[in-house]
């Protein structure tokens, strides 16, 4: 089985670090398995893997999951965003065109207050 077939089969983070040989902390991927693997697969998806082999591919594989994993040990999934809701909701990013407030003023909830 090549490493791309055996890296489709695993069906947990605890499989992933362990078929490719990386360390963790079991704490740690307890909170963030989600966003280590969603940016695993970025890292993944941008890869060129034509003409590599098998071993290639696993040293590289390794190196983005390593990689995946200190991303969010030195960061946060909110700094990380790799998460479409929670891209949506980055207060940094500028409002689309046309988009309403996401605030409300207490004033125009209250029909006496004249707002």
């Amino acid at each position: 089985m090549s490493v791309v077939e055996k890296l489709k089969s695993l069906h947990s983070a605890e499989e992933f670090f362990e078929t490719l040989q990386v360390e963790y902390q079991p704490e740690v991927l307890q909170v963030l398995r989600l966003h280590i693997l969603r940016r695993m697969g970025q890292y993944l998806v941008s890869a060129d893997f034509d003409g590599m082999g098998d071993e290639d591919i696993f040293k590289a594989a390794q190196q983005m999951l390593a990689q995946a994993y200190a991303d969010f040990i030195r960061s946060n999934p909110m700094a990380e965003r790799v998460f479409k809701v929670l891209k949506e909701h980055d207060p940094n990013r500028p409002p689309a065109p046309g988009a309403k407030p996401a605030l409300v003023s207490l004033t125009s909830l209250n029909p006496g207050s004249g707002g």
